[in-house]
């Protein structure tokens, strides 16, 4: 008896589809390396910097070394979409495996040769990050390909899930493989994982090429085009890049703030990651039975509720209170990026959808980096904790002023004669 309640509880989650769909669970294995090797590579890739770069400005080098291993995804947002804009989900994500593992994988390779320099590891870190827009449209592209409608918000969740346990486990992970064979190790394994995820996407995706050929008429800003044209989805774009604009000070301040302010250790700060990470992960498990709730809303009160529990960080409440806040922000953070997502796969046509996503991937790539940049000199000026309660008090400002532009044009659509 109990074990037939298991079997149903299971079946009816909304996951049940996903996992079993017989695309999806022989991809999701190889997402999930792909997102642990990432895990592990955020520590790895600062780590070698460090060992790289000369005495004398090593803060600098690391700094270039973390941008590297991100912005250029921007530039390829836009440089590849006349070549990239009619290709299948599987093919985006399968192109962008190939080339991390292909620059990833040099890395350790020169660096055994004792050949790897500061310019050749940056070099190889910006190659390695040129399709990640791209990849990540794919893989979403992906889902709405083989998913029907009504599991997209459940698929989307389950990459969330993945990526937030791969946030948790990667970084210590990590840490150990480099106290064993070092940073190089640990970029050859991301390396590894990402050959294994272009494998996997050869040989178990639907081998089409999506929607067509590349069209005629497709250019590099198609899916720029599509945002700007319609009012939902540029709406979006502008309160996603905001709330990760937001997000990004937190990053930079919060390690400050617990060594400087708090007087804490490396371990206190451990407390306060493993905090958001557990609160994102059941965030995550919980974002697949948000499918009955009007989506724009959840969207807006989760950008709200974000701000509200990041308040006590930046008003001076005791730990045992913060770190409960912080696990609570954790929580309302993870479902936004699988809620947003819907509503851009929704709202999108199937030949645009691979375009408009990387084109929205295009402008956040850019967001939490500029965000960590605006964070070190806000911090330096008014002090860790006030930066926290600026962010915290911004970031509900900015949630509110969504709900309020919401208001106003449904109000104005309710007063329009054609809509009598």
């Amino acid at each position: 008896m109990a074990s037939e309640s298991v079997r149903k509880l299971v079946s009816s989650s909304p996951y049940w589809p996903v996992v079993r769909h017989p695309v999806l669970r022989r991809i999701l294995p190889g997402v999930g390396l792909s997102y642990l090797g990432d895990g592990m590579s955020t520590v790895a890739v600062t780590w070698l910097a460090l060992e790289l770069a000369p005495e004398s400005n090593k803060a600098t080098w690391v700094a270039v070394a973390a941008v590297a291993y991100i912005l250029p995804g921007a530039l390829g947002g836009i440089l590849f979409g006349r070549l990239l804009s009619a290709r299948s989900g599987a093919q985006l994500a399968g192109w962008d495996a190939i080339l991390r593992a292909t620059a990833l994988g040099l890395i350790p390779v020169i660096y055994v040769l004792d050949a790897l320099t500061m310019g050749i590891y940056i070099a190889l870190l910006a190659a390695s990050s040129l399709l990640h827009a791209w990849g990540t449209a794919g893989r979403y592209t992906l889902l709405t390909e083989v998913l029907q409608e009504r599991h997209h918000l459940a698929g989307n969740a389950v990459i969330t899930i993945v990526s937030e346990f791969a946030t948790v486990i990667g970084p210590p992970v990590a840490a150990l493989l480099i106290a064993w064979g070092g940073a190089a190790t640990v970029i050859a394994v991301d390396a590894a994982t990402f050959a294994l995820l272009a494998l996997t996407y050869r040989l178990a995706a639907p081998r089409t090429v999506g929607f067509g050929t590349p069209r005629a008429q497709a250019s590099r800003s198609a899916g720029f085009r599509t945002i700007l044209g319609d009012r939902r989805l540029s709406g979006l774009l502008a309160l996603t890049f905001g709330y990760f604009l937001l997000f990004g000070p937190i990053l930079v301040v919060l390690p400050v703030l617990v060594s400087e302010e708090l007087g804490g250790s490396a371990a206190t700060l451990a407390w306060y990651y493993t905090a958001f990470g557990v609160g994102s992960a059941i965030g995550g498990l919980i974002t697949g039975y948000l499918r009955n709730w009007s989506l724009w809303p959840t969207t807006i009160g989760i950008v709200i509720g974000f701000g509200a529990a990041l308040l006590p960080l930046g008003l001076g409440a005791p730990t045992a209170v913060v770190l409960v806040s912080f696990g609570l922000s954790g929580l309302i953070w993870a479902p936004y990026a699988a809620i947003s997502t819907v509503l851009f796969q929704r709202a999108a046509t199937p030949g645009q959808l691979s375009q408009v996503l990387a084109a929205r991937g295009t402008v956040l790539i850019v967001s939490v980096p500029l965000g960590n940049m605006i964070g070190g000199p806000l911090s330096a000026a008014i002090g860790a904790r006030q930066t926290l309660l600026a962010s915290a008090v911004a970031t509900i400002l900015l949630g509110t002023a969504a709900a309020a532009v919401v208001l106003l044009r449904r109000g104005r659509a309710a007063a329009s004669p054609h809509s009598r």
